[in-house]
């Protein structure tokens, strides 16, 4: 029994992305077998594909993000069962294809509330939100903080699960249209570009500067995320949609205000499965309320994956994007 799927024997640009016959895998111990419905887009997977991040080895399927229904389970696993609506996000690499094996303690049952798109768009870029502004830095109401990208996928989600907790989101974007998607999903105030970023920090806050910054693009935004902070504030910086933070001199941190550098991932903040489960539940109860509201704005078909690449890095996407085996 075949599947199909997205596979790269080199990396470079979207050109790689090859539609491929593939061998259906059987799951081993502990594993199931997904049929995926929607496969989630996120820029993470241009950096496997550049090259920014390492593959163990090639040829390989990239993705980390999708949502399906179990086809099959292997030996030891007895939380889940054929049939099982389910969703993950995170390790392996492996998600840009119709069927895929993946560990068991690795995916979570979806929500009756929540449909496939809605679970492949949300996974990866909603536990990202829930760990920067619950754990990461405990987001407080009446609270000032900074988000870049804020009309991107994890950005529109911080807007309004900030919002939700009663804080003031100060947002970053490219253009004029996306200021008003960020306004929309509860940015109290946004900035078009960042070439002021400071002086536009410190007059919308009257001096008070704010406590964290969240930064997803790296290079371009670095030095001016650390001059938006108040001292002894913390930089996150989770992303590099513009390229590689180059190397820090730790001295600077000190220079600005005693700040505080910190480089997350997801996988860390998820390494166990009683962290998994509760950074799930926290996302899933705030979607299924309504606060939190996931916005899938394109949808591509798998087989055109690399269609999807070229518009997410040429920043013709908002939201969320969705591949459809």
């Amino acid at each position: 029994m075949s599947s199909k799927a997205i596979r790269i024997h080199t990396q470079g640009g979207p050109e790689v992305l090859q539609w491929e016959n593939v061998p259906t895998p059987e799951p081993g111990p502990g594993e199931v077998l997904l049929h995926h419905e929607a496969v989630g887009l996120n820029y993470i997977d241009v950096y496997f594909r550049t090259g920014l991040y390492k593959i163990p080895q090639l040829p390989a399927t990239i993705g980390l993000e999708g949502a399906g229904v179990v086809r099959a389970v292997g030996t030891n696993v007895t939380d889940l069962a054929v049939g099982d609506r389910v969703a993950y996000a995170g390790g392996p690499l492996g998600a840009y294809a119709t069927e895929r094996v993946i560990a068991a303690d690795r995916v979570v049952k979806l929500p009756d509330a929540i449909d496939f798109q809605t679970g492949a768009a949300m996974m990866l870029q909603g536990m990202t939100a829930q760990y920067l502004l619950r754990r990461t830095y405990r987001v407080r109401a009446g609270e000032t903080i900074l988000v870049h990208a804020a009309a991107g996928g994890v950005g529109l989600i911080l807007c309004q699960w900030a919002s939700h907790l009663g804080a003031r989101v100060i947002g970053v974007v490219s253009t004029p249209e996306k200021a008003e998607l960020a306004r929309a999903h509860g940015a109290a105030h946004v900035i078009v570009g960042h070439d002021n970023l400071a002086i536009e920090i410190r007059r919308f806050t009257e001096g008070a500067m704010v406590p964290v910054v969240y930064d997803s693009v790296g290079r371009d935004t670095f030095t001016a995320s650390l001059d938006s902070l108040a001292p002894l504030g913390l930089m996150v910086s989770y992303g590099n949609a513009s390229g590689a933070v180059p190397p820090v001199d730790v001295g600077m941190l000190a220079a600005k205000g005693s700040l505080f550098l910190t480089r997350p991932t997801l996988a860390t903040y998820t390494a166990t499965r009683a962290d998994l489960l509760a950074v799930t539940n926290d996302l899933f109860e705030v979607v299924a309320k309504g606060a939190v509201k996931i916005r899938v704005n394109q949808t591509f078909p798998l087989s055109e994956a690399a269609a999807a690449h070229r518009a997410l890095e040429a920043r013709q996407t908002t939201g969320s994007t969705v591949l459809l085996p």
